[in-house]
């Protein structure tokens, strides 16, 4: 009962209260631009995506923190969570500024991407389950960069994030891989891109 309490807090608290970052905001101290009407919108959306693949992390983390028996990978599963909060947060703050919003259907991101990750776990184990964080790392961090060909070229409060973010994400897969995460097979990755670029569509609009 205790683990399921936890487990409901951390989404609730995910989704729906304002998050606070343990590091500086890497766009901390960089005058912002101004922006069109349009390039903010255009800014904003990238932002509200990029803020809901981070609700998504969160989920998955949480679900496979949940799902190992391991308790050493368990608090790997833990660290990458605290971290992936700096980029809720400082998403956030970005959306903020920019007169955006989050995604409406943040709920729903995040109860997908629990019970993706938590079956993942359960059905291929704990090597399993850090392959799927690799190849979820690298689509993110693919994702990220062709974020930095879309953003407005003088928004460099955003591009500061979202390389900090990129280089984060990075590391998550490089520290996967070195707890000896296994390679998905081609359909999975095929199912994870397609699922992504359904996330990345609809999130740019709601």
């Amino acid at each position: 009962m205790d683990t399921l309490l936890t487990i409901v807090d951390r989404a609730l608290r995910t989704v729906f209260t304002h998050h606070r970052a343990s590091r500086a905001n890497p766009a901390g101290g960089i005058s912002d631009a101004s922006l069109s009407d349009a390039e903010k919108r255009n800014a904003s959306a990238l932002m509200r995506v990029n803020h809901v693949g981070e609700i998504c992390a969160q989920a998955l983390y949480t679900a496979q923190a949940l799902a190992t028996k391991d308790e050493a990978l368990r608090r790997h599963f833990h660290a990458a969570y605290e971290e992936e909060t700096d980029h809720l947060a400082w998403t956030e703050e970005r959306l903020k500024q920019l007169g955006g919003r989050t995604s409406v259907l943040n709920p729903i991101w995040y109860a997908g991407a629990f019970g993706i990750g938590f079956v993942a776990a359960k059905l291929g184990g704990d090597l399993m389950s850090l392959g799927f964080v690799v190849e979820t790392e690298r689509q993110v961090e693919a994702h990220l960069q062709s974020h930095m060909q879309l953003l407005p070229v003088n928004d460099q409060c955003s591009r500061s994030i979202v390389t900090q973010m990129k280089t984060d994400e990075m590391r998550h897969a490089q520290e996967a891989l070195a707890a000896g995460a296994v390679e998905l097979p081609e359909p999975i990755k095929g199912f994870m891109r397609a699922a992504a670029k359904v996330m990345t569509t609809v999130a740019y609009r709601l």
